[in-house]
């Protein structure tokens, strides 16, 4: 009969481990990759970027808090030959 209890007693520690472990792992933090064509100073951009994060925002996402955003900037000129 120990020997049944034992084993009871094993398999249930075996089974809990997983629950306390996802429990104490933080939150993760998600990144989002902008690029843009374009200055970073320009009144354009600004605006498409704050209308993004507002969005994103909405969504419950909250830059700092669960998410990161990396911008990049690109300007791209044409040259005639």
């Amino acid at each position: 009969m120990r020997r049944r209890e034992f084993i009871c007693l094993i398999g249930s520690a075996v089974a809990a481990l997983p629950l306390d472990a996802r429990a104490q792992q933080p939150d993760r933090i998600r990144r989002i990759g902008w690029l843009e064509q374009g200055q970073s100073d320009d009144p354009a951009v600004q605006a498409r970027i704050v209308a993004v994060r507002q969005g994103l925002e909405q969504l419950g996402w909250v830059v700092g808090h669960n998410l990161q955003i990396d911008y990049r900037w690109g300007v791209v000129s044409f040259e005639m030959a």
